[in-house]
């Protein structure tokens, strides 16, 4: 199946894609090559919205829900580039490997929950084997632009 009919069908609206917030480029394809890297992305709302906070409700914190949505987003900004970058999402040849990291007080111990987020829309929009990835979430006490959540992949592409 198409995948950008799969989207629609799924009733997913992808964000525009973002724009670096600082001095390096949003995907890195070396020339010849077929593995993109695509650098962190952050939990930007469909209406341009930054989601901010640190997880850990026990200290005033964002819920793992909470968490588990930002993470979404920031996986459909990551589709949203990819579709960007590449012009086709059946471009997608593997997600290989989603690396989260987590703003989070220093009790909060469900990093690999927040993350299921943005694994989740990536399996309902690539599904398997296309989208069962690699994956990695760490937390950290702070995230740029007060984020709750920063993602990058990297991701096998197929020649044009």
């Amino acid at each position: 199946i198409h995948i950008e009919k799969k989207i629609e069908e799924l009733g997913i609206e992808l964000p525009a894609a973002p724009l670096p917030k600082a001095n390096y480029n949003i995907v890195c394809l070396p020339p010849g090559e077929s593995v993109m890297y695509v650098s962190g992305h952050l939990p930007i709302k469909a209406d341009g919205e930054l989601m901010t906070g640190t997880l850990g409700p026990d200290n005033g914190g964002m819920t793992v829900e909470e968490g588990y949505a930002a993470a979404r987003h920031c996986g459909l900004n990551i589709i949203a580039t990819l579709k960007k970058q590449l012009g086709d999402l059946d471009r997608v040849e593997q997600v290989v490997k989603v690396f989260g990291i987590v703003s989070s007080h220093t009790d909060f111990k469900h990093q690999h929950l927040v993350m299921d987020g943005c694994s989740d829309v990536i399996m309902e929009v690539f599904d398997k084997p296309v989208g069962y990835h690699a994956r990695s979430a760490i937390g950290t006490n702070t995230l740029p632009l007060n984020a709750p959540v920063e993602v990058e992949a990297i991701v096998k592409i197929k020649p044009e």
